[in-house]
């Protein structure tokens, strides 16, 4: 006898579908500004030729479930069949217990549906077999074009791998750019020179740079917003900040450490997961050393820690930084740096009164942010992405190095009152150096008047640029389709 009778599953996909009975319902769902993952996504479901499916993979409140809403709401616009969309989320109770085949056979008894279907399944990883239900779905059903979702990406991955192989493809969903983050709220655009870029503000002269930065002064209160709220769009959009991140802390990590890692990676001490997380919350932006946080940590083995971290990355929460070589002997080997997947999670989970006026913990959260800025800029390019400190001079460290096969790009966040750096400071020296092939450099800033080339002789120029310049503008160009080409 079946744990779930199909009339609750009935039940479940008529709350989930309402533009069965009314086409306009969905309205109430979508939102206007859209990411640029909805239109990767929806090209994917849409393409007349190149038959392929999408998974979208992201931390939980990212959007991923509104661009799935924002597709459903131009296939009705376009003129498809409301009847001919499905809509189910598989971390609903009920439909946890059931597959996914049994969901779509379900959903085509209930209505004579003529032409393609297109099927949109929430939170994929929550039913089992999932992957190889889908690589039936694409190999025996041509009429079916699909779009699911994910919170653990590289357990999507893996799925991607074994059976998506030339049948769907994953696309990564960070949180909102700083850019994203100012469509959003529908702030005023600057007005920007054309075909900017990051790469070519070397070229400017002072006056120029400085006509650029004024642009970006109407943006400084919203920029401070952001480091602190994120760009978690729902958050984004309240206007109570304090119990916005009070509902950070409780449905991004409360909800994925207390149960979606217990649920997926065989944690067997949720107790030490939050005290881990804790641990990587108060140490963000420093190398780590699983040692050490094993010894700190109730003397727990290494290789649980190595377990505990992982599990942490797969759901999203955390990005590992590699230590890199830039052409210089004796470069730090072995050990990560750890950032946490947005700062504003870091925030909710400290709760440290007045963050903006800390120096310190305000650098820590413009690193984060600028780290996954370049994460999500590069992703899906044969760019590397790392950190580089040497082995023997543990200050000398450049926060971001960025490596392509004819790019080597440093980035270094100083974001204080001063940010002068001395000649023997770590960027200063791989600029000189013609050995380690560095193509560009910047120094992010805190004050929009700290900008330009330093005043070091160096092979290659450093570029001061203010941080909510270079947030924006790395963002934007991501938004154009131009990732990947700084």
């Amino acid at each position: 006898m079946a744990i779930v009778s199909d009339e609750q599953v009935i039940k479940v996909l008529r709350q989930y579908n309402p533009w069965w009975r009314n086409p306009s319902a969905i309205k109430g769902e979508s939102k206007p500004q859209k990411r640029l993952a909805y239109y990767e996504a929806l090209k994917m479901m849409k393409h007349k030729t190149l038959r392929r499916f999408a998974v979208l993979s992201g931390a939980r409140r990212v959007g991923k479930t509104t661009i799935m809403y924002q597709m459903i709401d131009t296939l009705i616009d376009e003129g498809i069949s409301p009847k001919n969309i499905l809509y189910v989320s598989f971390d609903n109770p009920i439909v946890k217990l059931v597959s996914v085949e049994t969901v779509l056979s379900i959903y085509e008894s209930l209505y004579p549906i003529e032409g393609t279907k297109f099927i949109f399944l929430d939170e994929i990883q929550y039913t089992d077999n999932w992957e190889l239900w889908m690589k039936v779905i694409y190999d025996t059903r041509a009429d079916i074009r699909l779009t699911a979702t994910g919170s653990a990406s590289p357990i999507l991955e893996k799925g991607a791998a074994d059976s998506g192989t030339g049948r769907w493809s994953v696309l990564k969903i960070p949180t909102m750019s700083f850019y994203e983050y100012c469509c959003l709220l529908q702030l005023d655009e600057p007005m920007l020179p054309d075909n900017i870029k990051l790469t070519r503000l070397v070229k400017m002269s002072n006056a120029e740079l400085g006509d650029l930065m004024d642009k970006f002064a109407p943006l400084e209160g919203h920029f401070n917003r952001y480091l602190m709220i994120g760009g978690f769009p729902e958050l984004v959009l309240s206007d109570d900040d304090i119990y916005a991140q009070r509902m950070l802390r409780e449905d991004v990590v409360d909800k994925v450490i207390k149960r979606d890692v217990l649920t997926l990676f065989n944690v067997r001490s949720p107790l030490l997961m939050e005290k881990l997380f804790l641990y990587l919350c108060m140490n963000s932006t420093e190398i780590f050393s699983v040692t050490t946080a094993a010894k700190e940590l109730e003397n727990t083995s290494v290789s649980t820690i190595d377990s505990y971290i992982k599990a942490l990355e797969m759901s999203n929460l955390i990005y590992l930084a590699k230590p890199m070589d830039v052409g210089s002997k004796g470069a730090l080997k072995g050990k990560p740096k750890i950032f946490i997947a947005d700062a504003a999670i870091r925030n909710a989970v400290l709760m440290i009164d007045d963050v903006l006026s800390d120096e310190r913990e305000l650098g820590a959260m413009v690193e984060t942010a600028v780290y996954k800025h370049i994460v999500s800029f590069y992703q899906g390019s044969t760019a590397q992405l790392g950190y580089f400190r040497k082995a023997k001079d543990n200050q000398k460290e450049v926060d971001v190095v960025i490596e392509l096969p004819r790019e080597k790009i440093l980035c270094e966040v100083k974001y204080r009152n001063n940010s002068h750096i001395p000649a023997t400071d770590a960027i200063v020296e791989l600029c000189r150096d013609e050995k380690s092939k560095v193509t560009n450099a910047f120094l992010i800033t805190k004050q929009l008047d700290d900008f330009g080339i330093t005043k070091h002789e160096t092979a290659v120029p450093i570029m001061r640029i203010p941080a909510i310049a270079f947030l924006y503008l790395l963002g934007k160009a991501e938004a154009d389709e131009q990732n990947g080409k700084m």
